[in-house]
C-alpha cells in the first residue's frame, strides 16, 4: 500500500483556475464514536462509485505532512485512489475523507485559515473569488484530468474558508455495475412521462440517473437536454445528442433552462432538481406534452414524493396537479446507500412505484397513505417497498439488521418481514443461509 505522503501529480505548477458552476453541498455527518481514524495512502483508481474494493491493511502512520505547499490536487487523487466519496477540509483539522459512509481523518497537519484561503483561491477564477467574498459561499464543479471530477461546496467556517469535494468518477457506471433494479432499464424506454428518482443527499441519485441517460444513450437516437447543478457526469454523443447545460454557467435557473428547452425539440429532459412550484409545474407539462422527464426530489418514499409536489402547490391549484400528475407520472424510484455487511462498500436499496392505473386513482383521489399498501402488493409489475427491499437485503447478507432498521419506514413492520421470509430467498425455504 502506498504511504501516506502521496507524491505531487503536477510537478510543473498548480494548474490554472477554473470557472465554478453550480451546486448543493455534499452530505456530512458525525464521526462515529470513539472519533475517526487516521487513513494512510491510496489504492488502486477506479471501481464502483457504490462499491470500494477490499482496502488493505493500512500502513504504520508517521508524523503528519506538512500543507504549506500542498496544491489540493494532491488531496483530491488520494480521494480517488482510495474511492472515497468526499473529502472535507476546515481549519484547525487535518482533511477528513468519507470511507464507506464514515468519516476518516488523513495523517496531514491541521488546516490554518491562510493555508485553506490560499489552496481554495488558486483552483476558483478572479470572478468566483470575488462571488464567494460576496455571498459567502460557492458552488462549483473541479476536474482532475483523465481522473475525475468533483462536485464543490465552498463556504465560510468560523471566519475561514472551508470546503466540501464530492468525487464524480470520470466513467459513468452501467445501471448493472450499481446493482440496480432491471427494471430501470425499462423504464428509459417509455415514450413520455415524468419519472423520478428520489432520496436523500448523497443517496446517489444523480449517479443512478447519469446510469439511465447512458443506457439511452447508448441504445437509441434521441435529443436529450440536461439541466444540471452543477454539471457532474460529463455525456458523450452516442446514439444521441446530449446538451448539458449547468446552473450559473449556461442558465440563470432550472426554471428559465427548462422553459427553453421546449423549443429546443427535445425527446428527453432532464431536470436536475426541481425546487419550486413553476418548476414542477412545468416539468408536468413536459411530460404532457409527450416528452421523457427524468428529475430529483429530496423525499424518503413514493407515497411522500407524490405530496411534496402537490404541497406546493395553492389549494386552488392541487386538484388540477393531481389529476395531471396521476396522467402523466410513470415511475418513482426511491434510493438510499447502505454499507455493506462485509464493510467493502455500499449498496443502493431501492423503492420502485410503478403509476398503474390503481396508483394513478389513488394520486387522483388524494389517497397517497395507500400508495404504500398498494405497491407491497404489486411486485408482479416490478414493484417493491423501501422496506421489502431492506428485508430482501438483510436476507441476501448484503447488509445488516443494525442497518436495515435504522434506515427502513417501519421497524415493527420490517421485523415481520425478516421472520417471515418468502420461499426461495436467502432465510427462508430451500433458499441460501442468510449471512451475517
Amino acid at each position: 500500500m502506498q504511504s501516506n505522503n502521496y507524491p505531487p501529480q503536477n510537478p510543473g505548477g498548480a494548474p490554472p483556475r477554473q470557472p465554478g458552476g453550480g451546486g448543493y453541498p455534499p452530505p456530512g455527518g458525525m464521526p462515529p464514536p470513539g472519533g475517526m481514524p487516521p487513513v494512510g495512502g491510496g489504492l488502486a483508481a477506479g471501481g464502483n462509485p457504490f462499491q470500494a474494493e477490499k482496502k488493505e491493511e493500512e500502513a504504520p502512520k508517521g508524523p503528519p505532512i506538512t500543507l504549506d505547499d500542498l496544491h489540493i490536487d494532491e488531496l483530491l487523487h488520494i480521494v480517488v485512489d482510495k474511492q472515497a466519496s468526499d473529502l472535507h477540509i476546515c481549519h484547525n483539522s487535518p482533511p477528513v475523507l468519507r470511507l464507506d459512509g464514515a468519516l476518516v481523518r488523513m495523517n496531514y497537519e491541521s488546516f490554518s485559515p491562510q493555508i485553506l484561503q490560499r489552496m481554495m483561491y488558486e483552483i476558483i477564477s478572479d470572478e468566483n473569488i470575488q462571488r464567494f467574498e460576496t455571498t459567502l459561499e460557492l458552488d462549483f464543479s473541479y476536474a482532475l484530468p483523465r481522473r475525475a471530477r468533483f462536485r464543490v461546496n465552498m463556504y465560510r467556517d468560523k471566519g475561514s474558508v472551508a470546503a466540501a469535494f464530492r468525487l464524480i468518477p470520470q466513467k459513468i457506471p452501467t445501471v448493472e455495475q450499481l446493482n440496480l433494479p432491471p427494471i430501470l432499464k425499462t423504464l428509459c424506454e417509455k415514450p413520455r412521462g415524468l419519472i423520478l428518482v428520489t432520496g436523500p443527499t448523497g443517496s446517489g441519485k444523480s449517479t443512478s440517473l447519469a446510469a439511465m441517460i447512458n443506457h439511452i444513450n447508448t441504445n437509441w437516437a434521441h435529443h436529450i437536454i440536461t439541466i444540471e447543478d452543477p454539471i457532474e457526469y460529463l455525456h458523450e454523443h452516442k446514439q444521441s445528442l446530449i446538451n448539458q447545460r449547468e446552473v450559473g454557467n449556461d442558465t440563470k435557473s432550472f426554471l428559465n433552462a427548462l422553459r427553453g428547452s421546449l423549443r429546443e425539440d427535445p425527446d428527453i429532459l432532464l431536470v436536475g432538481e426541481m425546487r419550486d412550484m413553476e418548476t414542477i409545474s412545468l416539468a408536468i407539462t413536459a411530460a404532457e406534452t409527450g416528452h421523457l422527464v427524468f428529475a430529483t426530489l429530496h423525499t424518503n418514499n413514493s407515497a411522500e414524493s407524490v405530496d411534496r409536489m402537490i404541497d406546493v402547490f395553492p389549494p386552488g391549484q392541487q386538484e388540477q396537479i393531481r389529476v395531471q400528475l396521476s396522467n402523466n407520472l410513470v415511475a418513482i424510484i426511491s434510493q438510499q446507500l447502505l454499507r455493506r455487511a462485509n464493510g467493502d462498500g455500499r449498496v443502493p436499496a431501492n423503492e420502485i412505484m410503478i403509476a398503474s392505473p390503481a396508483i394513478r386513482n389513488l394520486i387522483r383521489e388524494a389517497k397517497t397513505h395507500q400508495i404504500t399498501s398498494m405497491i407491497q402488493t404489486s411486485g408482479n409489475m416490478g414493484m417493491i417497498t423501501m422496506d421489502q427491499c431492506l428485508r430482501d437485503k438483510y436476507l441476501s447478507g448484503l447488509v445488516t439488521l443494525e442497518d436495515a432498521m435504522s434506515r427502513c419506514q417501519n421497524p415493527e413492520e420490517l421485523r415481520k418481514m425478516i421472520n417471515t421470509p418468502v420461499a426461495g430467498q436467502a432465510g427462508g425455504p430451500g433458499g441460501a443461509p442468510r449471512g451475517r
